[in-house]
């Protein structure tokens, strides 16, 4: 761990810090000075920075925005025995982590450093986790199951189904379990192709899928090619195969049987040589039950069972996710990361998350753009949150995606924004629209749920 900096004019200061977080074991050095410790920042830098605000030479409020320009991330603590309130407010809006007036409880001003190195060390951890595996999070052991077995299916190129609610990141696992096989990053870096069978009209799919010959029908001005080839030597993810429409289930059952298919309008047989991965929010077994799906394609992609858990079921994950996407947000939107407390996140894990990681993800984007402050306290969370109930997610994108946990065999009806929702009408009507055709197609009633 790096030394804990202290900054102050007063020798009696620097004194007694440095024999009390010496006790506790932490490194220390002192500067008089922020000219001198500025200095000292182009060979070494401080796990924590602890600093007057006011000394000769510059305010300690200078030196904490000269600092923060150089180390973002970098927890400092302000102390000052000048306790007003233009002191504090200009600590906090330049970016201090606390603040700390004179004269101090000695124990409580070590525990308040302590608490800053704790957090320092955990931005640390997240950033080298971020580096290694930016794609996937999670402690808890359901999650460390789907690791594990990304893992072992590392040299396989079997037909894997993966299962999970939506928002879980089914589309995540896929991608991993491409970039960890011979046809990802560990072998001949071949394409990963993802489509949403269900988000493209019936009439579209076929063609989407295996792509058509010129003339083939109205409109197919060139010959085009379908996810299949473009997948060729890689990776197909069919998402939400569990909505795929009968008569196609046909056609994709013959490609993975024999590996050979036809662009629409074609004579000629193309070969497949790509890897299909397929997900479903769907219970499979209650749809062959039903006969809506066929049963000998669902054997045939049940290879291998991946379950992801809702977000529920690894609650103890939730913080972890949180600061992980507050950070995530605030590179998207070229801001300072927000902090979160632990009041805060206990909240949060009470939540049941209906749209599970997703839904978290764009609830950590609101409070990136939302939150009043820095520190993000419990009474900042959106409101659905702070409420009985089941809450729902502030943001537009979540509540496209959204559905409350329904059973097995029952469609997710189409969320319909609340009052005052920043919902994108385009998106909401879009998925009315494909909820009809599939209602209509499958021949279920007409019966929305609001």
């Amino acid at each position: 761990m790096k030394p804990i900096w202290i900054v102050d004019d007063d020798q009696s200061i620097r004194f007694v810090l440095e024999k009390a977080l010496t006790r506790e074991q932490f490194a220390v050095r002192s500067f008089s000075n922020g000219r001198d410790m500025l200095a000292a920042l182009d060979d070494d830098e401080p796990q924590v920075l602890v600093s007057d605000i006011r000394m000769p030479g510059g305010s300690g409020i200078e030196l904490l925005s000269k600092v923060k320009a150089r180390l973002p991330g970098l927890p400092v603590i302000i102390m000052t025995a000048f306790s007003d309130l233009d002191s504090a407010v200009s600590a906090f809006q330049g970016g201090a982590f606390e603040y700390l007036p004179k004269p101090f409880d000695l124990p409580k001003a070590v525990e308040l450093i302590r608490r800053a190195v704790d957090e320092s060390l955990r931005e640390e951890v997240r950033d080298t986790s971020e580096k290694v595996m930016p794609e996937m999070l999670g402690q808890a052991p359901a999650m460390q199951d789907v690791f594990r077995a990304i893992g072992r299916l590392s040299q396989s190129n079997v037909t894997v189904l993966i299962t999970g609610e939506s928002g879980s990141g089914k589309e995540l696992v896929a991608r991993a379990l491409h970039k960890h096989s011979p046809r990802g990053d560990l072998g001949n870096k071949g394409p990963f192709v993802a489509i949403n069978t269900a988000a493209i009209p019936k009439d579209l799919l076929e063609s989407e899928l295996f792509g058509h010959e010129r003339g083939a029908f109205t409109g197919a001005q060139t010959t085009r090619r379908g996810r299949f080839e473009q997948a060729d030597g890689g990776t197909l993810f069919l998402d939400e195969i569990g909505d795929m429409p009968f008569d196609l289930q046909t056609r994709l059952l013959r490609v993975l049987s024999d590996g050979q298919f036809y662009r629409v309008g074609g004579h000629q047989p193309l070969k497949a040589n790509v890897r299909v991965i397929a997900a479903t929010h769907q219970n499979l077994e209650e749809r062959v039950r039903q006969g809506v799906f066929r049963e000998d394609l669902y054997h045939r992609l049940n290879v291998i069972r991946l379950r992801l858990p809702a977000l529920r079921e690894r609650r103890e994950d939730i913080p972890m996710l949180t600061r992980f996407f507050l950070q995530k947000s605030a590179r998207e939107l070229g801001v300072e990361a927000k902090r979160i407390t632990d009041a805060a996140l206990a909240r949060l894990a009470e939540f049941d998350f209906p749209g599970n990681v997703r839904q978290l993800e764009n609830i950590c984007h609101w409070l990136t753009v939302m939150a009043p402050a820095q520190v993000i306290e419990a009474k900042d969370l959106p409101p659905e949150l702070l409420t009985a109930g089941e809450p729902r997610v502030p943001v537009a994108a979540a509540a496209a995606e959204t559905t409350a946990p329904a059973a097995p065999q029952s469609a997710a009806a189409p969320v319909v924004p609340a009052p005052g929702e920043p919902v994108q009408q385009a998106d909401w009507l879009g998925d009315l629209e494909r909820e009809a055709r599939r209602r209509l197609d499958a021949g279920e009633p007409e019966v929305w749920e609001t």
